[in-house]
């Protein structure tokens, strides 16, 4: 942080400030104003006006606000606020800012923070990072993760993976398919297809289609009760 000296803020102060009022303002007021005064209105009432109206505004532009601007404004500006200035915000800039930077924000920073950082964080980082999380990550969690993870991961799931998965897969998967399964479609399938199946249609159809058919056509009589008979056998 940058404490501005007495010379700098002083300095600033008499010159800008004072630059500003006693060049432009003054060179406004002298230059623009006057300018403006005796060329714009000075024209437009000699050109658009009575005479009387000249005169008496003429009269008016150079006695009253010629008057107003050289006193009133003028002393206004060298006296109060140059008063103000030099006085007011000089005082106020060199007495309670200028203690205020070099003693509360310059003790402040040079004692609290400076001594906070220093002291409390620095200690702080420094131990804890790397007396409690240096020995947390390099003996905890090394630990852990070359012993627990590695042991788990090596025996555990190696073991299982090799042993019981592999175990299952070879005995007891290819057992039921091989088996089990094998055995229930070759055996009570195949058997209750070509056996019940085969045997419920060579019996029960056959003996359906030879009796009903048998029936129908043995026993009508003559051409025309055949004729109607397998009108009705057909129907039916």
């Amino acid at each position: 942080m940058r404490i501005w000296s007495h010379t700098h803020i002083h300095t600033c102060i008499h010159t800008n400030i004072h630059t500003f009022i006693h060049t432009y303002i003054h060179t406004y007021i002298h230059t623009y104003i006057h300018t403006y005064i005796h060329t714009y209105v000075h024209t437009r009432i000699q050109a658009c006006m009575h005479a009387y109206i000249h005169t008496y505004i003429h009269t008016y532009i150079h006695t009253y606000i010629h008057t107003y601007i050289h006193t009133y404004i003028h002393t206004y500006i060298h006296t109060y606020i140059h008063t103000y200035i030099h006085t007011y915000i000089h005082t106020y800039i060199q007495t309670y800012i200028h203690t205020y930077i070099h003693t509360y924000i310059h003790t402040y920073i040079h004692t609290y923070i400076h001594t906070y950082i220093h002291t409390y964080i620095h200690t702080y980082i420094h131990t804890y990072i790397h007396t409690y999380i240096h020995t947390y990550i390099h003996t905890y969690i090394h630990t852990y993760i070359h012993t627990y993870i590695h042991t788990y991961i090596h025996t555990y799931i190696h073991t299982y993976i090799h042993t019981y998965i592999h175990t299952y897969k070879h005995t007891y998967i290819h057992t039921y398919i091989h088996t089990y399964i094998h055995t229930y479609i070759h055996t009570y399938i195949h058997t209750y297809m070509h056996a019940c199946m085969h045997a419920y249609m060579h019996a029960y159809m056959h003996t359906c289609i030879h009796a009903y058919i048998h029936t129908c056509i043995h026993t009508l009589k003559g051409p025309i009760a055949v004729e109607g008979r397998s009108a009705a056998c057909m129907h039916a």
